[in-house]
């Protein structure tokens, strides 16, 4: 069937046909209608019909041979609404699309599902399944952004990282532009987030100016954020992340940063994060951290990571094959970024630094919890850390621990993906459970499932942050200096930096 020879009738009682139940249920497809379509005859006529979202409406249609024709209450009263619906979910399904992808120069990659079919748009209703039939990638938990330009074609973003404001931006370039070509099959200009299976405009349209602006509901605005700070740091194993810099390049990078800083101290956190990508990167090639060039690295992460947020006496920074930096004196001014200090906690636990261990846990809570890219969990976590870290009473830490898994679960999580929480965020939590409690057997059988966790969840990704587990290494490194028994050659855990034995002065 193509769009150009059928005709489309609206549900007025002169339309309807004879049509028997068998042959409703046979050709009865869900559909997407736009709301302005609709005039209060129409209307009347289809009030079984709902807004499903701005500017679109819930309808059926019946697919003629030659024509596409709205159902009314009185066909949805002689087949059954339940019956009706099943058949038209059904029949929509199974509606011939093609998908292809969309590339733009700043990695924005836009998915199409477009076909002949009038009832195309209405898939988006079903966006996880359409995707799956039509041989995308599924769908990521927090679901995508989409839009409906047409009644023969829908396009989505899937929320997965910090590119989502791009992808957002593009969306909307297209979806207006598409709009406006589509002439009678225009469906909306609106960008709208699918989010376990219901859709939400994030477009505002001025009436007066005929602007477009977004505005983004709480829940997503806070994933964004998470997302938008997630990536930039490196954690998520995205398409940018996997092409970082080699590491002479990084390297180099890092100490042109680091020299910077006295002129301009604003970069600090940059080049913290370039030399915690660094640190990573060199074992690429140096898994165990045996070289000593991969230990300048890791020093030097944790120089400009104490520096960031206790302040720094002038010092040089080492960076491997002859390369130094010379950091400034700077000012002790924290900024508000918990997983920043966290990076920065965990790289003084496996240097084995207890000065610097103290002077982060001294970073006042209250500066850290206004990170508003960050879950509560995140924030519990770092309490939990500082109280035990600082020798504060055990019943406050374990008090923390709880707050920490209680509210890393599902139902109260808004910033970050869950297969990142389960995978990555939760272990460092789960293996100082068992470390506090003293279950020694416990802490092994974690420790190879964290590890696991971080192989499964980086896959085959090349970015730095893939080549050590962070968090489960400060946790081995508690563990191994206490004695506790657990296996030392494990992917992702450098021996020589858990077995302190390329550990130096800084």
């Amino acid at each position: 069937m193509t769009s150009q020879h059928v005709h489309e009738s609206g549900p007025h009682p002169s339309d309807e046909g004879d049509e028997s139940v068998e042959e409703l249920l046979r050709g009865a497809h869900v559909r997407l209608l736009a709301l302005d379509s609709l005039n209060p005859e129409i209307a009347g006529a289809l009030r079984y019909a709902r807004v499903v979202a701005e500017s679109l409406v819930f309808a059926y249609a019946l697919d003629r041979p030659t024509s596409v024709r709205i159902l009314t209450d009185r066909d949805v009263e002689r087949v059954g609404i339940e019956a009706l619906g099943a058949a038209a979910y059904a029949n929509l399904m199974r509606v011939p699309v093609e998908h292809d992808e969309v590339p733009f120069e700043d990695g924005v990659r836009l998915h199409t599902v477009y076909g002949d079919s009038h009832f195309v748009a209405s898939q988006a209703l079903y966006l996880s399944e359409a995707v799956r039939q039509a041989g995308g990638e599924p769908l990521p938990d927090d679901g995508a952004l989409v839009v409906v330009p047409s009644r023969h074609n829908f396009v989505y973003y899937p929320i997965a990282d910090g590119s989502v404001v791009d992808g957002l931006n593009r969306l909307a370039t297209y979806a207006l532009g598409a709009y406006e070509d589509s002439g009678r099959a225009a469906l909306s200009p609106r960008v709208y987030w699918w989010h376990r299976g219901r859709l939400t405009s994030l477009t505002v349209i001025d009436p007066d100016t005929r602007t477009f602006s977004f505005d983004l509901p709480p829940q997503l605005l806070a994933l964004v954020k998470g997302l938008t700070r997630l990536d930039h740091s490196g954690r998520l194993p995205t398409r940018m992340a996997s092409q970082a810099p080699q590491d002479a390049e990084l390297a180099r990078f890092t100490a042109e940063l680091i020299d910077g800083l006295a002129q301009d101290e604003t970069r600090l956190g940059e080049a913290f994060g370039a030399a915690v990508a660094l640190a990573h990167a060199r074992c690429a090639d140096d898994p165990q951290a045996a070289h000593v060039g991969t230990w300048y690295a890791w020093a030097t992460a944790l120089q400009l990571g104490c520096a960031r947020f206790t302040g720094a006496e002038p010092q040089e920074c080492h960076l491997g094959d002859g390369l130094v930096a010379s950091l400034p004196a700077l000012r002790a001014e924290p900024p508000a970024e918990a997983r920043g200090w966290l990076d920065a906690l965990y790289l003084a636990v496996v240097c084995r630094k207890m000065d610097r261990i103290r002077r982060l846990c001294e970073v006042p809570l209250e500066r850290l919890r206004e990170d508003d890219s960050v879950d509560e969990y995140v924030l519990h976590w770092i309490d939990t850390l500082r109280t035990y870290l600082s020798n504060g009473p055990m019943d406050n830490s374990v008090q923390a621990l709880t707050a920490t898994m209680k509210t890393s679960m599902p139902d109260a999580v808004t910033h970050a993906p869950k297969d990142f929480i389960n995978q990555i965020d939760y272990q460092p939590f789960a293996l100082f459970h068992r470390l506090i409690t003293g279950d020694q057997a416990g802490f092994a059988t974690t420790l190879t499932q964290a590890l696991k966790d971080h192989a499964d969840f980086w896959g085959e990704s090349t970015a730095p942050r893939a080549h050590v587990a962070l968090g489960p290494l400060a946790m081995a490194c508690l563990a191994f200096d206490w004695d506790i028994p657990f296996d030392r050659q494990q992917a992702h855990l450098p021996a020589y930096l858990l077995n302190r034995e390329r550990i130096e002065d800084i």
